[in-house]
């Protein structure tokens, strides 16, 4: 490995929500399920999670179309573009929590 490998540092990995993703999953008859769009988040059905998609058109889906891929059939997932992740909106208290008199 070069200095310059090492010491360069590298902007951490990052899923958010918003990210423009393509991913392949496990469909029928041993064939992957190709899905390309936008991560819109996880969805949780009956205890499994699942990954949302927003499909983007360019595999030949309704562009639009929201995907729902259970994460064990997930095969591999590749961040085309990552969204930067929304900052923390903390609600700012206008009155005290309690009073004193």
């Amino acid at each position: 490995m070069s200095a310059t490998n090492s010491s360069a540092k590298r902007p951490p990995v990052a899923f958010t929500p918003g990210s423009h993703v393509r991913l392949r999953s496990a469909g029928p008859d041993d064939q992957a399920i190709v899905s390309s769009g936008f991560f819109r988040g996880l969805v949780s059905i009956g205890g499994d999670n699942a990954l949302a998609i927003e499909l983007d058109g360019s595999e030949g889906e309704p562009k639009g179309r929201i995907r729902l891929v259970p994460t064990p059939a997930i095969l591999t997932i590749d961040i085309l573009e990552a969204a930067k992740p929304e900052e923390e909106k903390r609600a700012e208290a206008t009155q005290s929590p309690g009073y004193f008199r």
